[in-house]
Formats: structure tokens, sequence, C-alpha cells
């Protein structure tokens, strides 16, 4: 058996009669930048994240760059993250003129470890961009609690989390702002790139729309300079058809894990992901610990089973911030998660057949595989 870690195209086609018609009325009109479904995408989103504002621009990456940008972050400033994600958080903070500023995650839940952060706050520190790894939230209450000790803004690096919760609320929703992608493989995926920013500020969100406009006030007024940051009409549109689904496939989403879970609660040698009480997880990616990783990634590809690596050498050991002076041993969880972790297959069209097959070969890898664990 074939299982692929992510199928697009099984939901894409299920998606062309939707998707299709909305389309054509774009290429008849040759209404691609702006417009109305532009208009309504924003407004909808920001109705499921249960924010006053949501301006859509043309990546995830972009999305957190015109926050900070907004903010005003300048050179010197600090601002703390974790080692354990994508380049593109702490790309936005540098790109944006700020300095990175590492904190170790949870060995749990892999977020953001509140119990560590005040250590890494400095006279320099302007602002904290947690982010909600693998689709669960960060334990947002400690770190807005310190933020507002020490008068700190917090940005929600939201792009694995879209309409996970935090006792009840959005994520996107905490702070000043929450930073969303829409790359085709996240939970809720364009046919291309895109992002969002949801915010209450008024003032932010009018700052962001200019930001990524190149600065225009209106057409040809450019009260500060910008970028070209716009998300165009045809993703827009399709991220309209998309959301309508998103609370149903994030439940399948769940399902899967369940099953996951139920399958794998057993195996000594597999350490489960851990949901915390107070968050409701999307599951953007099923994330487990396992010895010897790389061998028995190795052994499921022989069996047809695609895998994913979130994320082999973390930000902190990577050349690009070799500038940092840190060295193997700075930050212990995630640098033993970094050759452990291994991400299952996981998407809302995953059958019942294939996570179970996905469950025993992942068991009979270990067995085969090397000694203990």
């Amino acid at each position: 058996m074939e299982v692929p870690f992510i199928d697009l195209k099984a939901q894409n086609r299920s998606l062309k009669s939707e998707i299709f018609p909305l389309w054509e009325e774009i290429l008849e009109s040759a209404g691609f930048i702006g417009g109305k479904h532009i208009d309504a995408f924003e407004d909808e989103f920001a109705k499921a994240c249960n924010t006053r504002h949501c301006i859509a621009v043309n990546s995830g990456t972009d999305a957190l760059r015109f926050i900070l940008i907004a903010l005003g972050l300048k050179s010197d400033d600090e601002v703390i993250t974790v080692p354990n994600t994508f380049i593109a958080t702490t790309e936005a903070i540098t790109q944006a003129g700020g300095k990175p500023v590492f904190v170790d995650v949870d060995p749990i839940t892999y977020n953001m470890d509140h119990r560590k952060l005040e250590a890494a706050i400095t006279s320099r520190t302007k602002g904290i961009v947690p982010v909600h790894l693998y689709g669960q939230p960060a334990d947002m209450d400690s770190i807005l609690s310190i933020a507002d000790k020490h008068g700190l803004w917090v940005v929600e690096d939201a792009c694995q989390a879209h309409l996970a919760e935090y006792k009840g609320h959005k994520t996107g929703s905490f702070g000043t702002a929450g930073a969303f992608s829409f790359y085709p493989g996240k939970n809720l995926g364009a046919c291309g790139e895109s992002g969002a920013v949801t915010t209450n500020n008024g003032d932010l969100a009018k700052k962001v729309k200019q930001i990524r406009d190149h600065g225009q006030s209106k057409k040809y007024y450019h009260d500060i300079e910008g970028y070209n940051g716009r998300c165009d009409a045809l993703q827009a549109a399709a991220l309209r058809v998309k959301l309508k689904h998103l609370t149903a496939w994030n439940e399948s989403r769940r399902k899967n894990a369940n099953l996951y879970f139920d399958l794998l609660k057993s195996i000594d040698c597999i350490v489960l992901p851990r949901i915390d009480n107070n968050c409701i997880s999307v599951f953007h990616l099923f994330v487990i610990q396992v010895e010897n990783r790389n061998q028995v990634q190795k052994r499921l590809s022989k069996k047809g089973i695609s895998t994913g690596l979130h994320y082999p050498i973390p930000l902190h050991l990577q050349k690009a911030y070799k500038y940092m002076n840190l060295h193997p041993g700075s930050f212990p969880i995630t640098e033993q998660a970094a050759e452990r972790l291994l991400s299952l297959p996981m998407y809302p069209e995953l059958t019942k057949a294939q996570i179970r097959y996905v469950s025993e070969e992942l068991i009979s890898a270990i067995n085969e595989g090397v000694e203990e664990c």
C-alpha cells in the first residue's frame, strides 16, 4: 500500500466544482488583484478566528514580517521565540530589523517553555513570538502574563494552527496579532502562496494594509515604503471555498489522530503527542518520537509510507545563524527532539486502512530495528 505524507490532489479534486466557477468569474472580469473575493475572505476568516480584522497577504512569512514592521521593530530590538520551528519565524524577525532570541521548548508539547521565558528577557526585548507548533496552541495564559508584566507585545505564529483553540479562544485572537500561512499543505491551504494577519487592533490593521501594498494610503499616495505582499483574488476565492470545509477537515484530523493513539499507545518505544488539557489541537502534523529515527523512516519508505522531519536541524544550529555563536547543548530539549521526531501521514482524507497500515509497519520497523528503545 502507498501512503503519501499528504494528499493534496484528493482534497482539490473534490472541490473543483466549487472553485472553478469562481476562478472563471475572475478570469472573465480580469479582477486578479483586490476585489470582492479578497474583501469577503478577510471578513470570513476574521469571523472564524473571532477577531475584528483580517488582512490577506502573500504568505505566512509576509504576515509575520508585516506585523513586526508595523510594530516599529528596530535594529537590536530583541524578539523572543523558539528554535524548534521553521526558519520563516526568525526570517520575519530579522527582516523586520530585529534580533531573534531563543528559549527552549517544553518537552511534552514542543511549544515555548514559559518557565524559561523570563530569563531571556533583557532591556532590549520588545516582544514574544510563540509558535503554535504542529497545530497545538502554546500556553498563552502564562506567556501573556509574563509579557504584560514586562510591557511586551505578543504576536502569535499560528501558521500551523488554523482554528485551534486555547481555553475556548481561537488562535490568532490573543495578544497583538496573529500570523497565518495558507501554503498548500496547511490545514487551510491555498492553490499557491498566501497568508493572513488577524488582529483586534484597528491601527495595526491599517498599517499592515499599507505595508502589503507599497505603503499606499490610496493609489499612488505612498505614506511609507512598503512591500508587494498582496494576496491575489484567485487564491482568496479558493480559500473562501476551503474555509467552509475547514472545521470538518480539522475534526477529521482529530479522528485520525485518535486512531493513531489507539493503535500505538501500548508501544513503549514510541512517544506519542501530548495535548494540553486547555487546548484543542488541529493536528496539522502528527509527530512522534522514536529512537533510531532515520532507520525507522527508511524502513517505512521501503513499505511505501512517506513521512516527514519537522525539523531535523534546530534554527540555532543552522548555518544562517552561525553569527549567533550558539552551539550544541544550548537548547537540549529542542536538540533531542530534532534527532527523534518523525511526522506520520496526516490529512483529512487519510483512511482508517491507511492509518492501520502505517501503524503496523511502524511497529514492525521498530521491532526489526535496533536492540532496545
